[in-house]
């Protein structure tokens, strides 16, 4: 086997290593604050003749990450769900990165039209 193959095969796996802990890492983040919210909410009836959104403050990233320092279930919750989208989109930097050390460029420039429709598109465009 030749050293680019090996190279190429290597960073695969560190891709699916990436994806993969991404994952777990945000499963982990949102069962751990659906516990807190189970917790401290278990008792109330829900009211569901009422809808209710999110509270403004966890409709940004920094009050997401305001209300998760402080241990809020629903902030904790909404955090685990950002490193759930923030997984795919690591997953595409880390590509353009390996595709630029490969000297792949047209596979860096479908990398980066990626990840410039990503960032388009999750800041409300």
């Amino acid at each position: 086997m030749q050293v680019a193959e090996r190279d190429h095969e290597a960073f695969e796996v560190l891709l699916g290593h990436v994806l993969r802990a991404g994952v777990v890492l945000a499963a982990i983040v949102v069962a751990a604050g659906g516990a807190i919210f189970l917790a401290r909410h278990a008792g109330e009836s829900p009211a569901y003749s009422t809808f209710r959104g999110e509270p403004g403050d966890l409709r940004s990233i920094a009050g997401i990450v305001s209300e998760a320092r402080t241990l809020s279930g629903r902030g904790v919750i909404q955090l685990g769900l950002l490193l759930l989208i923030a997984t795919p989109i690591a997953r595409v930097f880390f590509a353009l990165v390996g595709f630029g050390r490969e000297k792949n460029w047209m596979y860096v420039g479908i990398s980066a039209i990626v990840l410039a429709l990503l960032a388009y598109s999750l800041a409300g465009g």
